[in-house]
């Protein structure tokens, strides 16, 4: 298998696994919404749903980041550079991943440094009493394969302005 394909599998994994975490935490909230609703039959909410939606969703969000940063998904503006021509597209698309790359790196560490506090403090949830640096680690992975990708993607980038040619044009549906 080739870097890209290496790099696609692993953002796909991870935006996969994003998913299922967000089914996991929609059937949580809504067994634990009717448990809620219907107290008086004996039936209750699910104990620490609120810490189990905290840290899954911060996982899920961070899941899905490498494969958004992979196939070009974030919000962009081009009324502008629509009419430039393509080298200077090029270039514009290096310095926009470059940031980005700068972007992910500071958010990875900092995420990093947090969960450090975290696991230092000893802190837990107050309900179920987990370890709080549980939910950094879990975003940890998805920050950390961002990071990869958007790195990836910066050499990609740097290629096209080397060659003049697009490797991966972008497309409605992401790179194939």
């Amino acid at each position: 298998m080739n870097l890209h394909g290496f790099v696609s599998n692993l953002a796909r994994l991870m935006a996969i696994l994003g998913g299922i975490v967000l089914v996991m935490i929609t059937v949580m909230t809504v067994v634990s919404i009717t448990g809620r609703s219907m107290i008086w039959a004996g039936l209750g909410p699910i104990p620490g749903d609120f810490e189990l939606v905290e840290a899954g969703t911060g996982f899920a969000v961070f899941a899905f980041l490498p494969w958004c940063q992979l196939n070009r998904g974030h919000a962009t503006v081009d009324l502008f550079t629509s009419y430039l021509p393509d080298g200077a597209n090029r270039w514009i698309d290096l310095v926009s991943e470059t940031l980005m790359s700068i972007v992910f790196i500071v958010i990875a560490w900092r995420l990093w440094v947090g969960m450090m506090d975290k696991i230092r403090y000893g802190e837990t949830t107050f309900i179920l009493q987990y370890p709080v640096w549980w939910g950094f680690a879990a975003a940890m992975v998805g920050a950390a394969v961002v990071v990869v990708v958007s790195l990836y993607m910066t050499l990609i980038r740097l290629q096209e302005v080397r060659t003049g040619r697009s490797f991966f044009a972008p497309t409605q549906g992401g790179m194939h």
